[in-house]
């Protein structure tokens, strides 16, 4: 019983994130990118320079176009594209058709831009974070891939890269390189929503005193500290490498600490893309 109800909590969040991640890209759709005519790649790009040029609404042709596009790539790379991103297509199309009365917040068309990408990004991310996607290019990048053995980042980057060319075209350069800069914002944003703010780092030590400074470090700082096994590569020399992660406003404490301990330490510090577990999501301390 835990486990199915922890299931369908799981289930119910995945969904309410996609609900989410779907209003967000209709509102930076009707918000920004539609009334600028940004078109920023994929489907929604498509759509945006149809409904310029023909009058057809956006909503409308995301549904023409995408639901053929997922039972195509449904029947080539099977089941695995999921309800859910079938339920995410058509909940982006329904929110653009309900949200279609709100005015454009600026006709500016950097801010559009600007804000259109980021408005994406945070839909795509939490889509994403859902485990679903909205149908369109990442289906076609699929199929293509499957066919072709392209990479899925070089097929995704072909099928935005000709619409964006189209919408140069139809609109004209400026309105092109508006929509390279939005679907730029776009996976920048992605990949922030996804992996959260770092401000943790991580520091690999080489110390001859790797005792003391271990001590020091689970002591004084009171952080949990992993030892190394490793080997010289020109002494041949075993002796061990200290790793621990510590936040950004521990790290003038950690190299004071390393510069008293050992000023002849060999210390490395880099920023820690995504840091999980004990004393970062959760408790303090971490091993």
């Amino acid at each position: 019983m835990p486990n199915r109800e922890a299931g369908l909590k799981n289930t119910l969040q995945e969904y309410v994130l996609l609900s989410f991640g779907s209003l967000c890209l209709a509102l930076a759709l009707n918000w920004f990118l539609i009334p600028n005519q940004i078109a920023s790649g994929g489907i929604s790009g498509i759509a945006n320079i149809i409904f310029h040029v023909t009058g057809i609404p956006v909503w409308m042709s995301l549904l023409a176009i995408n639901v053929p596009v997922f039972i195509i790539g449904t029947m080539i790379l099977g089941s695995k594209t999921g309800i859910k991103s079938f339920i995410g297509l058509v909940l982006v199309s329904v929110f653009i058709f309900a949200t279609d009365w709100v005015d454009p917040l600026t006709d500016n068309l950097l801010l559009a831009a600007l804000y259109g990408g980021l408005l994406v990004g945070v839909g795509l991310g939490f889509v994403f974070r859902a485990r679903a996607s909205t149908g369109g290019t990442d289906l076609i990048a699929q199929v293509v891939h499957k066919y072709t053995g392209l990479s899925l980042g070089i097929c995704m980057l072909f099928i935005d890269g000709m619409v964006i060319v189209t919408a140069a075209i139809v609109f004209g350069a400026e309105f092109g390189l508006m929509a390279l800069l939005s679907l730029y914002v776009t996976s920048k944003t992605i990949d922030l929503v996804q992996e959260g703010f770092s401000f943790e780092k991580f520091a690999l030590i080489i110390s001859e005193k790797s005792e003391d400074l271990q001590q020091a470090i689970l002591v004084d700082l009171d952080r949990g500290v992993t030892k190394l096994h490793a080997q010289g590569g020109f002494t041949g020399i075993d002796r061990p490498i200290l790793m621990c992660v510590v936040e950004q406003k521990e790290v003038s404490a950690l190299k004071k600490m390393v510069k008293e301990v050992d000023p002849d330490a060999f210390v490395i510090i880099a920023p820690a893309q995504e840091v999980l577990g004990r004393g970062f999501r959760g408790v303090k301390k971490i091993t």
